[in-house]
């Protein structure tokens, strides 16, 4: 089971703080730092000292790590058109030697959008097959050709579909929770689904909506790599993990159901139960920045038993 480090930066970080995380993430040997892309603070966080732009905040993260792959769990479609979203990531990949992956989701949280004078538009799945569609079109164009598209949301006209990522196919993350569409996208355009915050049944009830569908997109089912993502709370024992779960305004009970919470070897024991899934890949949603302690433990005494 590959572990990555995930990150939610719009409840309150500065990049310092998420360059410090980064590098302990790559000092312990996990395999990835991703973040979220969010404007707006969300529950009770102030969000202070303000947002952080997701792929500023990886550009920097590029030049200043070696080894871990960075990316996004989501990208807003909403946020960037997709000709400049292509232009940006293949950009960060080239600063990062080719290390870069892209989730892309279509936008959900409207007040940021609001707050932010971005719009929000009604048909938001339809706007995401159609980024889908350009951004990866852009990049798999032969240099010395170029690319069109003429969608009912998008119109690109000899784009000389430059420039070009480090490496030959970045990596494309889709996740959520849909029956339909979101498996349908998946196994149209993803390398990976995604599947975020869900039970044992949802995924194995998700994954093979998404096998399904990658299959009648005229793809292997294995193609894809199939991930969970999933809040973390690990201590040595029930005060630390009561200690941890208290400083993420979260109940111990709560984040065992939903999560991974406990001691060391319950988290092994539950992360063992998604691999059973078919899952191969988890994204721990760090939520105290602060505690790299939390980290060093989940190296040490999680990470260690799962290689």
């Amino acid at each position: 089971m590959d572990l990555r480090i995930f990150t939610e930066p719009q409840q309150g970080a500065t990049y310092d703080t998420l360059l410090t995380v980064a590098k302990a993430t790559e000092d312990l040997g996990f395999s990835a730092f991703f973040r979220s892309d969010h404007y707006l603070s969300m529950g009770s966080a102030d969000g202070l000292p303000g947002p952080t732009d997701a792929w500023i905040t990886l550009a920097g993260l590029a030049r200043e790590t070696q080894r871990i792959r960075l990316g996004t769990l989501m990208t807003a479609g909403t946020f960037r058109l997709p000709g400049v979203l292509a232009i940006q990531v293949a950009q960060v990949d080239q600063m990062s030697g080719g290390r870069v992956e892209l989730g892309l989701g279509a936008g959900w949280f409207e007040e940021e959008h609001k707050a932010y004078g971005i719009p929000f538009p009604k048909e938001k799945f339809g706007r995401l097959e159609e980024q889908l569609a350009i951004v990866t079109g852009l990049w798999a164009t032969d240099i010395g050709k170029t690319f069109d598209f003429h969608g009912t949301y998008y119109d690109l006209t000899g784009s000389p579909a430059l420039p070009k990522p480090a490496q030959a196919k970045i990596p494309v993350l889709i996740g959520g929770h849909g029956a339909s569409r979101t498996p349908r996208l998946a196994g149209r355009f993803a390398d990976e689904f995604n599947m975020p915050f869900g039970s044992i049944e949802d995924t194995v009830r998700q994954f093979g909506r998404v096998r399904a569908a990658a299959e009648a997109a005229g793809r292997a089912a294995d193609a894809l790599t199939y991930s969970n993502t999933l809040v973390v709370c690990v201590g040595k024992d029930d005060a630390e993990v009561a200690r941890r779960a208290a400083a993420i305004g979260r109940e111990v009970d709560e984040l065992k159901a939903n999560g991974l919470a406990g001691s060391p070897a319950e988290v092994v024991d539950k992360i063992g139960r998604y691999a059973e899934t078919g899952s191969r890949r988890i994204y721990l949603q760090l939520l105290d920045l602060s505690d790299l302690d939390h980290l060093e433990l989940i190296s040490s005494q999680v990470q260690s038993q799962l290689s």
